[in-house]
């Protein structure tokens, strides 16, 4: 998983930085986006696309690539996910990930970085970056990056969960599951619903 790194690395860029996102496809909850500059590239955990590792997997990475890395975190709630649409509500969260990542990293000006990004999104920004279909699986920074955004977004629907729980978002995170699809169908929707969502769903 780390072709794109050593490749980059060979074209004389300095820091890589690998995003991703978590949540594009709930029914509540904000998306969530990670960027992460690795300081290593070895890690005695398991650093994977997040759908592959349990949540226990998840936590142990993440307090690993605590110590190995830097990395900050963007979030876009449910209501500028139901203004924008969730394609630009993923974007806006990747941009204030790779903001708040510059900034923590305060790089020399002479410093070359390059972004790699998971799937086909465009980032509006003047540094070098490639797009990669299935990024997660293929390059460990972008990996690194799907974890900590899934990781925090588990630990914000499972906050909401404490806030709602008639909905059983500890259980389901805000995906659009029977039990969670009949629980809005019996209480209604809450102020973290996305209604955009829920629309097309019903209609």
């Amino acid at each position: 998983m780390l072709y794109y790194e050593r490749k980059l690395r060979q074209e004389g860029f300095d820091i890589i930085i690998g995003v991703d996102e978590a949540g594009r496809g709930p029914l509540a909850g904000p998306v969530v986006a990670g960027a992460v500059f690795l300081k290593s590239w070895r890690f005695k955990n398991r650093i994977d696309d997040s759908k592959k590792l349990s949540a226990p997997q998840r936590e142990k990475a993440l307090a690993e690539l605590s110590q190995k890395s830097v990395f900050a975190v963007g979030i876009t709630n449910e209501r500028a996910i139901d203004r924008f649409n969730i394609l630009e509500a993923t974007r806006m969260a990747m941009e204030q990930a790779v903001s708040l990542l510059l900034k923590a990293i305060k790089k020399p000006a002479e410093k070359k970085i390059h972004i790699l990004v998971d799937g086909n999104m465009k980032l509006s920004t003047s540094l070098d970056f490639t797009a990669i279909i299935k990024g997660d699986s293929k390059s460990k920074s972008i990996a690194a990056a799907s974890i900590i955004a899934k990781v925090t977004r588990d630990r914000i629907m499972s906050l909401y969960h404490n806030l709602y729980p008639q909905y059983g978002f500890l259980r389901h995170k805000g995906y659009p599951t029977r039990m969670h699809r009949q629980a809005i169908e019996k209480f209604g929707m809450s102020i973290i619903h996305r209604e955009t969502f829920i629309c097309q769903t019903v209609s």
